[in-house]
């Protein structure tokens, strides 16, 4: 995760995927953990970031330093991705973890237009029918409905699906900042950058600030431990491998989500849901299959 900037071979490339992998599978125990916080939604996500700050500071401070202040990439992931937790945050309070899960993760269809129309990186038509079938398997997902009690699920799959544009321009930005920072460097400035953003939103929403059990508190900290294990790992294979790419294989965190739902919370998996899971993946593979033959 701290190593700067490398092109990456064939070797690498595998290590950085293997990376990626690793850091999407531990991000899917966020949503458990967040449901788990006994604070407010906006304020879990302030106190991922306070935990999460220190760690990443020795690792900076380790790999070259603060550089003398956060750069515009670091200013704009730290927005991005306080919107992107407070508005998944929320979107976990009000539907399940499958689907706010899911639908977050709708992010690489957002990266892929994005690169195509702005960046003028026109896919390859393999690619797009594995983003496709990724989408699609996950979409799967959430179709079928889950066990529990949704409070309003409506109004908590509409935030989650806002949030997936959150999470694509904060992927999209971590992308560039990467080409001149180190991961552990751009993600201290970019935690610095939204923790007083989502205290002043917690604040103004009138949320519970302080977690209200040890339980609730040992869950923040587990937020912040892996935020920096999972998101750092994907921020730094993001270093070595194709934006679109990244945010495909990232879909892997539904379907560790969702089977986190079902061990914790009850949320049953059925079979629509499983052959959803089982199109995702193929989808991922055949994706990283297409960059690496485009490669």
């Amino acid at each position: 995760m701290t190593d700067a900037v490398a092109p990456a071979d064939a070797g690498g490339r595998l290590q950085a995927l293997a990376v990626l992998v690793t850091g999407a599978c531990i991000i899917g125990l966020a949503a458990i953990l967040v449901r788990l916080s006994d604070a407010g939604p906006t304020a879990t996500g302030l106190w991922r970031l306070i935990f999460a700050a220190p760690l990443l500071a020795i690792l900076a401070a380790r790999t070259g330093g603060f550089g003398g202040g956060p750069s515009k990439w670091a200013l704009l992931a730290g927005l991005f991705f306080a919107l992107d937790l407070g508005f998944w945050h929320y979107g976990i309070q009000y539907t399940s973890i499958a689907n706010a899960t899911v639908l977050t993760n709708l992010t690489p269809v957002v990266v892929t237009a994005f690169a195509w129309i702005f960046l003028r990186q026109r896919p390859r038509a393999l690619f797009l029918a594995a983003v496709a079938a990724a989408v699609a398997g996950a979409s799967m997902m959430a179709i079928e409905k889950t066990g529990g009690t949704p409070r309003n699920q409506p109004l908590g799959d509409t935030l989650s699906l806002i949030t997936a544009v959150w999470y694509a321009l904060y992927f999209l930005t971590m992308a560039e900042g990467r080409k001149g920072e180190t991961a552990s460097r751009l993600m201290f400035w970019a935690s610095v950058t939204g923790a007083p953003l989502l205290l002043v939103a917690a604040a103004l929403l009138g949320e519970r600030l302080i977690p209200a059990t040890p339980a609730g508190w040992a869950a923040c900290l587990g937020l912040g431990l892996m935020h920096v294990a999972g998101q750092g790992s994907i921020a730094w294979a993001m270093g070595r491998l194709p934006t679109p790419t990244a945010s495909v294989v990232v879909l892997v965190q539904p379907v560790v989500a969702a089977a986190l739902g079902y061990v914790l919370f009850a949320e049953a998996i059925g079979p629509f849901q499983g052959l959803g899971a089982a199109v995702a993946l193929a989808g991922i593979v055949l994706a990283q299959w297409a960059s690496r033959k485009a490669a």
